[in-house]
This record gives C-alpha cells, structure tokens and sequence, in this order.
C-alpha cells in the first residue's frame, strides 16, 4: 500500500510527481526505514535544474540504487518506508535549512544553474513543497508510535558513488553512520561481518554525521532518543535489481538479528553524550 500526499501548487502541478511516498503502511513498527535521495526528479516548471538528463541521471541529483534496497527492505522486515519524491539537488531533504548545501549550487564539480543566488522565497517555496510534507509525515508517525509505548529502530538507507570527480576510490561496501549513539553499530557491523566474512564496512565512511549539516538522523533518531541508524551501500554494489535485492536482503538479515539480540533496546534520556 502506498500513499502521497495532495500537491502543493505554488511550486508542483498535478503531474508532478508527491513530495513523499509511503509504502507498506501497515507495516510492523519495529523498524521505520527512510529514504532521503530515493528520486531524481525535478518539478517541471523548473526544466531541469537547467542540467543535462546525463547530469541528473548521476549521482549528484540521487542516492543509485537506494530506493530499489529500500523497497525490497520494506517488503523483507515488513516494515514502513518513506521515500522522498524530489532530487536532492531541489533541496536536500538530508540537510537542515539552513545549511550551504540545502540546496546546492555546485555538486561534485558540476554547476547547478538554477540553484545559483535562490532567494530566501524560492528557497522558503522548495522546502513547503518537496521538504516540509516528507519529514512531517515522518515525525507525525514516529511520535505516535513512541506515544503508544512502541520504539522503532529508525533507519536512513543512503548510497554513496565509488569515486568523487576528484578522489580516490572508496574502498568500503557499507557504510554505518552515526552521531553520538554507536549501541547499534558494533552488532551490526558483527552480523554483516558473519554474512560476508572480509565484508569491508565504513564505521562513519565514507561520510560522518554531524548535527549541524545533517538532518534526518540528527532530528528523528537522536531528538527522540530512539536507537538509530545511516545505512551507506556504495552505488556499484546495487545498481542492478539483483544487486539491490541481494544487499536488502544482507540488511534485513542483519537488522533482524539486531532487533533480536541487542537488547534493550530503549529510548535513550540524552543522546548528546557519546553511548
């Protein structure tokens, strides 16, 4: 089951695509599972961002292959996920508003032509459309759940390309991010590491959360003092269906055996202190 929301028309029209999708609803809440850069698309009055369909097929408008490992995750641990509907070079719904890259004018060496001097309206306008709806929807669910006496582990599922423009290739094949609360971290990289021995697993590679340029973790994970965690699966791993229904299925498996075997697991008073 799916469900969007209605459109907003002072920046989508009706054959936009929702700023969010929701599938599999009515889900188990024992995991709410996230998906921040699940789509490329851009709204049509905006033509593109003025880039290349190359350019927005890349990994600078869209996290490859995230969405298809979320999709077949939801469907594995019987489990809610939320998809953004937007690319994140509309506005990055992993930033916090006030942060440069909210809406960046340069990715990875490439210039983003619309995104060059927005005005405080345009920008106000891109997050009540694609920004705004996606994490309301989120937060809306999570506290009814924490106010029915559930808590969810809360997952942000990402990817990450396997060479910057200008870097080294990054050698890991997953990657587990995390702030100030690490209670999942050494289980899990234990049960990826029985799945795949010599599995290479980035502990905050090949990026780390850090409050004040991220937001989804930071905001839904940590403010609630719910057990959380970023899932990074570097692009080439996933970015044919089989590899995407290959590597869901090692994070279900993993996560499950999280769920069973680190407990308690309990919302947390003050995650500003390391755990």
């Amino acid at each position: 089951m799916r469900e969007s929301p209605r459109f907003d028309p002072t920046l989508l029209d009706s054959e936009d695509p929702p700023p969010f999708t929701l599938h599999n609803q009515g889900g188990r809440p024992r995991f709410i599972l996230t998906c921040d850069h699940a789509s490329a698309a851009v709204p049509r009055h905006m033509d593109g961002l003025g880039l290349t369909a190359d350019d927005l097929s890349r990994h600078i408008a869209w996290d490859i292959g995230a969405a298809e490992v979320t999709k077949h995750l939801a469907a594995g641990l019987d489990a809610p996920a939320y998809f953004s509907g937007y690319s994140r070079l509309v506005i990055d719904c992993n930033r916090p508003l006030t942060s440069p890259t909210s809406i960046p004018s340069v990715s990875d060496n490439t210039q983003v032509p619309a995104n060059q001097a927005v005005s405080p309206q345009e920008a106000a306008a891109r997050a009540a459309a694609c920004y705004w709806p996606y994490h309301r929807k989120i937060s809306g669910a999570l506290d009814r759940l924490i106010a029915a006496g559930e808590i969810p582990i809360f997952v942000a599922m990402h990817s990450f390309t396997p060479r910057m423009s200008d870097g080294a290739a990054r050698p890991w094949q997953i990657g587990l991010l995390f702030e100030h609360d690490r209670r999942l971290v050494a289980p899990l990289k234990a049960a990826f590491s029985a799945q795949v021995p010599g599995i290479c697993i980035g502990e905050n590679e090949p990026y780390a959360i850090d409050g004040p340029s991220d937001y989804s973790i930071p905001e839904h994970g940590q403010k609630r003092g719910l057990p959380h965690i970023e899932i990074e699966i570097r692009q080439d791993l996933i970015d044919t269906p089989e590899g995407a229904e290959l590597w869901a299925k090692r994070i279900a498996e993993a996560l499950e055996t999280v769920r069973d075997t680190a407990q308690p697991l309990e919302i947390l008073p003050d995650v500003n202190h390391n755990t």
